[in-house]
């Protein structure tokens, strides 16, 4: 318009509604205002804004270039951990950015931070050299430790007859464990039997447990069964805003799909990323199996809804070190030799210094508070077996009631302090 014909810039200021003053200094700057415009490339951008920070977002700018010609993709995550390494450099007082940085940053400059797009490959299973050398090197650059999640499934024995009253739940559960690599995020346990109404979980707030159960044929994690967790667990991602990698191995269950948040990577059969973990989870069960006590509890065997927490408890057990231990030794860092040695199991049994080490005061020890009363009635100490009463009626109020699964972590936790006491 201003190398067309000749227009005031009255004329053009009533045209476009803005002062006579506005015009003249858009016609004064028009080639600086072409050029960030052509640079930037945002034709919906209404004013131009610097950020606080000029520095990081220049060092920030030219970083996203370099990932740019050299085909890496650059992930909304990766910029995030990238400003703040840059932060730290400059010697920032908060190098950590804020929540809203990242997306004001990227309409500054017109960038788009989108997950890497699934590859044509992804649907196959790789061969541990290609794996190697080409596969996991490319995953590497495109996600950081908090987007790799690994899923895996693991077998478990349930206690003779936990199933109890005459129900019949089989001998067995199928598990479905899923995890991020550097172990922050655990997904909810998933859990398949072969009964598909047991009786135990009848009145149970299904919804809100810190498990989930599914029936399949012979207590197996079946191709529906699996499509509709993956479904579940995109849904989840997609509420987090979190776009992740999920590798688990090629079975005739695990059917491949296109994902809006997930990107699905099969691997080489020799790569168990999740073998130490399973083995870590079945240690913390065994260990709470031995230490129920029927006799003390007066409920006889666990039922499959008391292996279910019990489960559940050992799935939180699992530490994120060990986690993390399991990504390197799969080849997840460079010092993947290294951590090997460090896959260390539970054990099932608890050891004596963890015994020792919360045992209470010793007999004689409590006293008595001068000036106390002696003529006020002391409330009798309860016995264990009316404890653990007590703490099944408080169970299952929460199974009943419950409006989070994160509720039962502080029931586990009390749970925990009792065993202690009891220990002792």
């Amino acid at each position: 318009m201003l190398e067309g014909p000749k227009v005031s810039q009255s004329e053009l200021a009533k045209r476009f509604g803005v002062s006579q003053p506005q015009i003249c200094r858009i016609i004064k700057n028009k080639e600086r205002i072409l050029s960030e415009w052509h640079r930037n490339g945002d034709p919906e951008r209404k004013r131009k804004r610097e950020g606080k920070d000029v520095a990081l977002e220049a060092a920030l700018l030219r970083w996203v270039e370099g990932t740019r010609t050299t085909d890496l993709p650059g992930t909304g995550s990766l910029l995030h951990l990238k400003a703040k390494h840059f932060a730290e450099a400059l010697g920032r007082p908060d190098p950590e950015p804020s929540g809203g940085w990242l997306p004001r940053f990227g309409a500054r400059h017109n960038l788009a931070f989108k997950k890497p797009p699934a590859e044509k490959g992804d649907a196959e299973q790789p061969t541990a050299e290609h794996w190697a050398s080409v596969v996991l090197p490319g995953l590497l650059r495109s996600y950081v430790p908090s987007e790799i999640y690994v899923c895996g499934e693991t077998g478990v024995l349930l206690p003779t007859g936990s199933p109890g009253k005459g129900e019949s739940a089989g001998d067995r559960l199928t598990l479905l464990l899923c995890t991020n690599a550097d172990g922050s995020e655990k997904a909810l346990l998933r859990a398949v039997g072969e009964s598909p109404r047991p009786r135990c979980l009848q009145g149970v707030n299904l919804g809100q447990m810190p498990w989930s159960y599914r029936a399949g044929s012979l207590a197996g994690v079946t191709a529906p069964l699996f499509t509709e967790w993956l479904r579940e667990f995109n849904e989840g991602m997609r509420r987090q805003g979190k776009s992740i990698l999920l590798l688990l191995a090629k079975h005739e269950a695990h059917p491949y799909l296109q994902l809006s948040n997930v990107r699905m990577v099969f691997v080489p059969p020799a790569t168990a990323l999740d073998r130490g973990i399973a083995n870590d989870l079945k240690g913390h069960y065994r260990r709470r199996l031995l230490r129920w006590l029927p006799a003390e509890r007066g409920a006889g065997q666990p039922t499959l809804l008391d292996a279910l927490h019990m489960l559940a408890q050992a799935w939180g057990d699992v530490h994120p070190g060990l986690i993390a231990s399991c990504f390197r030794a799969a080849g997840f860092s460079p010092d993947a030799g290294a951590e090997a040695s460090a896959l260390t199991p539970a054990s099932g049994l608890l050891g004596q210094e963890e015994l020792e080490c919360n045992r209470g005061p010793a007999d004689g020890d409590e006293g008595t508070s001068e000036g106390e009363d002696a003529g006020e009635p002391v409330q009798p100490c309860p016995s264990e077996r009316e404890v653990w009463g007590s703490l099944a009626t408080l169970r299952r109020y929460l199974e009943c009631r419950a409006t989070s699964p994160d509720l039962f972590q502080a029931f586990y936790e009390l749970e925990d302090v009792v065993h202690m006491v009891s220990a002792s």
